[in-house]
């Protein structure tokens, strides 16, 4: 399906603990986002910190930006231009100098030195987090400065100007290039962002104007201060991903607070006025995110089991050093289909899935995905080709290597932030809180799912589910119930039984003769 197909979708929920930001593809969740209220250290912030501690054989220095842990700077993260702008914080820290233009540069940083030649302990300067703390450790930071805006990345201490490699027509490069260099200031660097194809002198000059006012807060603000201080504060979590991600294929951003509403509506109108007629205030009494089925989703998509489609579930699993993934098929065996097409259709349909699972909970670092065993090579290389294709609208840097004899592959992506681990599971109501089971939403799906391979797989005629009152009552209310719409689905007869000594989900399965059917093959509740 083509990108302009796809109907695309924000939904955004405010409230008094932060903000949850959601991405749906034709109504499923791709990404999701949070942001709590005091929140601090994202990666974009920029401080005024504190040389700690020069760590010669890391060849890195610890420095104080107020976080619990030192924040670390790495040697390669200092940039070509490390001296310059060390140089013009200092003079801007005690005599208020703002202006870079005329700004005489010193010797550049090369690249194979040490960092105790650039930087002495108890020096303040200033820095940018580059990733976010991730468990113990403390956030990374950068010298090399950046402000990214909608269109343009503006760089201080620079003079190149680079155009993003998705933008493939030469003479749209072309037409870039001019434009910027005709407005670009002295001594700065310029990336023209693939959002920056086809847009006016007009939108991309005042995207520039914009981050000019970021850099000149940053500077005034070096002023007589003292490290550590937080001197730029990175957009909130509604302007930063609607920065990101916002371009003409969306075609709603639906928003429940009419503070958010007017956030987001006064960001639309400057950076996209033709798009404001998509943003729509949500004022149902209904929380927006069961609306949308969000809420839902979020519950079905964050358990360590995840259930695909046609009985394909995967085993996600993690660890301090990586991500591991397990793919199992389930019950899904064609019988039109030799064990090679059926293993190969299995990884196709799990392949899809893992890549939205990557963008849903941002994992990174290393991942492990131990796929159904292949042994055809043309089979490995197409299910290689596929995993690249459903990488393909992940922002993240990543690269997919081909699958060993094993049919097992890794994943790397651009770990920028600690991954979104959602705790899913909820206290059995039986046990009180010593087991665990799946969240009460799901149950209905989870009874279909049965059902449709009991009579489709199995060729059950007449199949009979025992289980809790409190579940029962909900199956058989309202008109059409639950159970009405299975009976017409699969038009096959199905008998629903209440059975009090059963805790709260608990539930089983029984034939035409009243035998229980063991699903020894199903996935065991997580």
């Amino acid at each position: 399906m083509n990108e302009t197909e796809i109907t695309k979708e924000i939904v955004i929920t405010s409230h008094t603990n932060g903000v949850q930001v959601a991405l749906l593809e034709d109504k499923k969740l791709v990404e999701i986002h949070n942001e709590k209220a005091a929140m601090q250290f994202s990666v974009g912030d920029i401080y005024l910190g504190k040389v700690r501690k020069i760590m010669p054989g890391l060849n890195a220095a610890f420095v104080d930006v107020g976080s619990e842990k030192d924040a670390f700077l790495h040697y390669l993260d200092l940039g070509l231009h490390a001296r310059t702008a060390n140089a013009f914080v200092s003079q801007a820290i005690t005599t208020g100098k703002r202006s870079i233009s005329r700004v005489q540069y010193l010797e550049e940083v090369p690249k194979n030195g040490k960092i105790s030649d650039v930087l002495t302990c108890g020096q303040q300067i200033m820095v940018q987090v580059a990733k976010e703390p991730i468990s113990t450790k403390g956030p990374r930071i950068t010298t090399e400065i950046s402000f990214a805006g909608r269109f343009l990345v503006l760089v201080p201490f620079g003079e190149k100007v680079t155009i993003s490699q998705k933008i493939r027509s030469g003479e749209e490069r072309k037409r870039l290039k001019s434009i910027v260099q005709g407005i670009k200031p002295r001594n700065f660097g310029i990336i023209i962002r693939t959002n920056a194809e086809h847009h006016s002198v007009e939108e991309i000059s005042a995207d520039l104007d914009h981050l000019r006012y970021k850099w000149d807060t940053a500077v005034e603000n070096l002023f007589a201060s003292k490290a550590p201080l937080r001197i730029v504060q990175e957009e909130d979590c509604i302007s930063s991903i609607l920065r990101e991600v916002l371009n003409d294929s969306f075609h709603a951003i639906y928003v429940d607070t009419p503070e958010a509403f007017k956030e987001v509506k006064s960001f639309v109108h400057l950076y996209s006025p033709e798009q404001e007629e998509i943003v729509k205030l949500y004022n149902e009494k209904q929380p927006i995110f069961e609306h949308f089925n969000v809420a839902k989703q979020i519950k079905g998509s964050f358990g360590k089991v995840v259930t695909v489609k046609n009985g394909v579930y995967l085993i996600i699993e993690h660890t301090e050093a990586m991500h591991v993934i397990d793919v199992n098929s389930g019950n899904r065996v064609k019988s039109n289909q030799t064990p090679e097409e059926n293993a190969l259709n299995t990884n196709l349909i799990a392949a899809q899935e893992i890549a939205r699972q990557l963008r849903l909970r941002d994992m990174g670092g290393i991942i492990t995905i131990d796929f159904v065993d292949l042994h055809d090579p043309k089979n490995k290389i197409a299910l290689n080709k596929a995993m690249e294709d459903f990488m393909k609208n992940d922002k993240a840097k990543h690269t997919v290597l081909p699958l060993n004899k094993f049919c097992v592959t890794q994943i790397t992506r651009q770990r920028v932030r600690q991954a979104t681990i959602i705790e899913t599971t909820e206290q059995c109501p039986t046990c009180r809180g010593t087991g665990k089971v799946k969240p009460p939403i799901l149950i209905e799906d989870e009874l279909d799912n049965t059902l449709e391979f009991l009579f489709e797989k199995q060729r059950e005629n007449k199949v009979c589910i025992m289980l809790h009152p409190f579940v029962y009552a909900f199956l058989k209310h309202g008109f059409p119930s639950i159970l009405l719409k299975w009976r017409l689905k699969y038009k096959k007869h199905i008998k629903l039984v209440a059975n009090q000594s059963y805790h709260l989900l608990e539930h089983h399965f029984f034939n035409a003769q009243m035998d229980e059917i063991i699903l020894w093959n199903e996935p065991a509740n997580a």
